[in-house]
């Protein structure tokens, strides 16, 4: 609610402040001049001009001080409406901008987790901000200007109270010598006693009359003290609110820097965790691969081992066969020879035939068992040619075992790359899954921010055209209130004009018709001020209804806020189902490795049988040995160096992560003894709070009393004014009895003079 400048309270403390140095001292320093006044004498001039002395003594300073008191009473009461919306602006503007001056413990704590976008968001406050201090510029220029007004007033004031005192000596002077040649006339004061025992009762009035106006004089200047005590305790309590306000606005900078301070440390840590936790992964990724190559080798060194064991075996039954064919080869050289040397013994036996007839039938018989040694040796060599031809089937079928351990190496190797190309379409669909998951998550973060930010620009629309409803009806406000201070001119010009309509009329006949007009005038201001009012008030409670709409606006607000954020949880738990079917992906490749593993191990089993069966792969399997030592050297080189490397990385990483944790756990120090202070300071705030709260009621408490007080004064006020019109009525009576009095002392007289 915007305040009017106060250039009416300016003036009436003006008036006021004139009314104390000058309206008492002139009406007391000089009360014979009022009974001198019924004393007066010879012409109508001097009654006049007596009866308006009279008339500006003490009814202009009894009307004077009932106006003072009338607009002290609404000075007051404007002064504790401008407290009470000075108080709830001061209360509202830290509101506006901060919603959180005194959170809770519960609201502080969502605070530091997540705070409002508006609490960060400097965009949504500038424009209350500009009209704000639009608004201030304002005020501090019509303050300016009011004050230059009141010098001028009070100069004129001057000006006016040195003419009055001026003219009022004049008319003491005059009065005085009326009644001094009233006093010299003769025969005057031993003709009449009667008449002066009247003008001394009517002296008596008239100082009874003056008494009362003193003792009212004293109610009133107590009174005005009293609401000068209230004004100064008033703008007391307005300094101090100010100043308890400026400093919650410093501690919620501050806990607002500190939080923002705290967010940036968690982001650090969550960084260095999720660098920690890659790091992590890398390492437990590459030491697994280590374990892997690692058992690998030491697998194929036990097929190396085997292998040369196989290969030793196989030699030494290859030299057992060569040795057994050497020992057939040459028992089948002997049996030639043998069957050599029996072709030349036949030979000399058939040519020896004709000399050695005796000798027949032993040669026969010889020649039967060379025939049945024959048929044994040619046994012998069947049996040897079978088993050559078993050796050459042996052979045979070792090479097709050896063709089939070969088609069973391809086949492998192809299942083998089979296998490795469906890995890497696992691992490329994972990257996929991944990448899509990452687009998935990247979109549902822009979507719920487009979201948000599409609410907020929606909110701050309708928080700027609330504004724009609040200003106008602020500049309402202020309309209202200068037609209200104009209806006050207004009625202060009909009262001047009343008062100097009431001063000509007692000197000329009386104009009825205009003083009703006027007196009519007066009543349509009052109206008009009743009617302002009602709807100054109605317009009050139209900006409480538009404060409560914007907190339902600010609830609702809220409550899409929560909504987004179960959206965003809905989101991270499809990251979580994501992940679920990414760690089933992981197993799936896993048994699919496993499977890789027992297909190699069915070749590497097949490739031992065929080491086993064929003897011409061991040139092969040498060529393959000097093949794996040279990839086992570069292995164990390539493992020594990524070993070194990854040590090296691990030292690295160890002591940045211990740099940066000392560093966290210092600024978290920082941040809980920053905060602990900040809690001490806010309990105390809360505590001052309170103190100024109980004071602010107490205070309350004694305004009623002295509203009451002042209703009490107002009424015995107008008892008084009651009283002073009665005594001025009979203070005319009198000076109309004094005037006809010494009109027939004057008659009279003259009538003596002329008969003597």
């Amino acid at each position: 609610m915007s305040h009017t400048p106060p250039i009416w309270d300016n003036k009436w403390e003006c008036f006021l402040g004139r009314m104390r140095e000058k309206s008492p001292p002139e009406t007391l320093r000089d009360p014979r001049s009022v009974g001198l006044g019924a004393e007066r004498g010879s012409n109508g001039g001097e009654a006049d001009s007596g009866s308006a002395l009279k008339r500006s003594g003490p009814s202009d300073a009894i009307g004077s001080a009932e106006v003072a008191s009338n607009c002290m009473a609404e000075r007051f009461k404007v002064s504790k409406m401008s407290v009470e919306d000075g108080f709830m602006q001061d209360q509202r503007l830290p509101s506006e901008r901060y919603p959180d001056t005194h959170p809770s413990t519960s609201t502080f704590s969502k605070s530091m987790e997540s705070p409002d976008p508006w609490l960060t968001d400097k965009s949504i406050m500038a424009p209350l901000i500009a009209e704000y201090d639009r608004h201030i510029d304002e005020m501090t220029r019509q303050l300016h200007l009011s004050q230059l007004q009141m010098d001028d007033i009070k100069v004129k004031l001057e000006t006016v109270i040195r003419e009055n005192e001026r003219l009022h000596l004049e008319q003491r002077e005059s009065l005085e010598r009326q009644v001094q040649s009233l006093s010299t006339v003769p025969g005057f004061e031993e003709g009449h006693v009667g008449d002066g025992v009247i003008q001394q009762n009517l002296k008596e009035q008239l100082d009874h009359a003056v008494m009362e106006k003193q003792w009212a004089l004293d109610m009133w200047q107590a009174a005005v003290q009293e609401l000068e005590q209230l004004h100064q305790l008033h703008q007391s309590m307005v300094n101090n609110g100010q100043a308890q306000a400026s400093q919650r606005q410093q501690d919620m900078n501050q806990l607002l820097q500190v939080h923002h301070h705290a967010q940036k440390v968690q982001a650090a840590n969550q960084k260095l965790e999720m660098a920690n936790q890659q790091f992590l992964k890398t390492v437990a990724e590459q030491t697994s691969e280590l374990e892997e190559l690692r058992g690998q080798l030491r697998q194929a060194k036990l097929d190396l081992r085997t292998a040369t064991a196989k290969v030793e075996e196989m030699t030494r039954l290859m030299q057992g066969f060569q040795e057994q064919l050497q020992t057939k080869e040459e028992d089948a050289a002997g049996a030639r020879g043998r069957e050599q040397a029996s072709d030349r013994r036949l030979q000399q036996l058939q040519a020896a035939l004709g000399q050695l007839e005796s000798r027949l039938k032993a040669a026969t018989q010889e020649a039967e068992q060379v025939r049945r040694e024959q048929v044994t040796w040619e046994r012998q060599v069947g049996e040897l040619q079978g088993r050559c031809a078993s050796l050459e089937d042996d052979k045979y079928e070792a090479i097709a075992k050896m063709r089939d351990s070969i088609q069973l190496a391809e086949e492998a190797t192809l299942q083998k790359e089979q296998t490795l190309f469906r890995e890497k379409q696992k691992t490329e669909e994972l990257e996929k899954v991944k990448e899509a998951m990452k687009q998935f998550i990247q979109d549902a973060a822009v979507r719920t921010r487009k979201e948000v930010e599409n609410v907020r620009k929606q909110y701050n629309v309708q928080i700027h055209r609330m504004a724009e409803e609040l200003s106008a009806l602020q500049l309402e406000c202020a309309d209202k209130e200068s037609q209200i201070e104009r209806s006050h001119r207004e009625r202060k010009a009909v009262e001047e004009e009343l008062g100097k309509m009431y001063r000509e009329g007692l000197g000329g006949e009386p104009d009825y018709r205009k003083m009703e007009v006027l007196h009519q005038r007066c009543l349509n201001a009052e109206r008009l001020k009743d009617d302002l009012q009602i709807t100054l008030q109605s317009t009050q409670t139209k900006m409480k209804n538009m404060e409560m709409g914007y907190s339902e606006e600010l609830s609702r607000c809220q409550e899409v806020v929560r909504s987004l954020q179960g959206v965003l949880a809905s989101t991270r738990d499809n990251c979580g189902s994501v992940s679920e079917e990414r760690l089933q992906l992981q197993q799936e490749n896993q048994q699919l490795l496993k499977e890789m593993e027992e297909l190699r191990k069915a070749s590497l089993l097949a490739q031992r049988k065929a080491k086993e069966q064929v003897s011409h792969m061991e040139q092969e399997f040498s060529v393959k040995e000097h093949g794996l030592d040279a990839r086992l050297r570069e292995l164990e080189e390539s493992r020594k160096s990524s070993s070194a490397d990854l040590t090296r990385l691990l030292l690295a990483q160890q002591k940045t992560t211990k740099r940066w944790k000392e560093e966290a756990r210092k600024l978290a120090d920082i941040f809980e003894h920053k905060l602990g202070s900040l809690k001490g300071e806010l309990q105390r705030q809360k505590q001052r709070s309170q103190e100024l709260e109980i004071q602010l009621e107490t205070d309350h408490e004694k305004i009623v009393e002295y509203e009451r007080q002042m209703a009490e004064y107002q009424e015995k006020n107008n008892r008084l004014q009651r009283r002073l019109s009665q005594a001025e009525q009979r203070a005319a009576t009198a000076t109309q009895q004094l005037t006809f009095i010494s009109q027939r002392k004057k008659t009279t007289s003259m009538v003596d003079l002329e008969t003597l």
